[in-house]
């Protein structure tokens, strides 16, 4: 692929931007709105898991007042679908970054960058589609592990709970765990490409989830905004 048309093609910081300062608004006025980081992970998830969302199956996850004016949720909208296109062809392109937070803080932290956002937004995307991720993760120990520094970095934050003790990440494990996750999503998007869902996952009962993810094993193996 030219990579001048994968970028002409992806969704550029400034866009991305004006999207943030949109969603840090709206998170002003609701507790439940994600902010960009965790919109990403979410569509991220949606992008290279095994079943495609339709925008009506994610907005309501996104969006949860009515637009100020249409010009203004003309806008919005533009900037979503742009955002949720740009994923794909990140991929195809090998260039898919995470769009991580930024942490502005006097504690000492692992890094200037936390995943807690995007682990969060990943998480609401695969429960989505919990009992087609649930059914597979319960079946394939690889598929499990693709994911591992993904979820070491939700367990880390808090956005998943373990059922056995597992001590924190320290910094370097921290580090490793972010520069990992454009590879493990390549390979999720991989694996769910060469190995779709059987019509027995796409018609298994139960819904969504707090947690899509099953028991985790107790061993452990961006992009910018906020």
């Amino acid at each position: 692929m030219d990579a001048n048309a994968v970028t002409r093609e992806i969704i550029d910081d400034a866009e991305l931007e004006v999207l943030d300062r949109f969603l840090r608004g709206r998170a002003r006025e609701s507790d439940e709105t994600l902010l960009l980081d965790g919109v990403h992970g979410m569509l991220t998830a949606l992008a290279i898991g095994p079943d495609p969302a339709l925008p009506e199956e994610w907005l309501p996850e996104v969006l949860h007042a009515p637009f100020e004016n249409p010009e203004q949720g003309a806008a919005v909208l533009g900037l979503l679908a742009k955002l949720n296109d740009s994923i794909p062809v990140e991929l195809e392109g090998e260039v898919y970054e995470p769009v991580l937070g930024e942490i502005d803080s006097d504690e000492p932290v692992h890094s200037d960058l936390t995943a807690a956002g995007w682990c969060e937004g990943f998480s609401r995307g695969i429960d989505l589609r919990a009992a087609i991720w649930e059914a597979r993760l319960a079946e394939d120990g690889e598929l499990l592990e693709m994911l591992g520094p993904i979820m070491a970095l939700a367990v880390d934050e808090g956005v998943l709970t373990a059922d056995v003790p597992i001590a924190r990440l320290d910094d370097r494990e921290y580090e490793a765990c972010l520069a990992q996750i454009p590879e493990a999503v390549e390979a999720v998007a991989h694996y769910w490409r060469v190995r779709p869902p059987t019509e027995r996952e796409r018609t298994a009962g139960g819904g969504a989830s707090s947690s899509s993810f099953p028991s985790l094993p107790a061993r452990r193996g961006g992009r910018w905004v906020h």
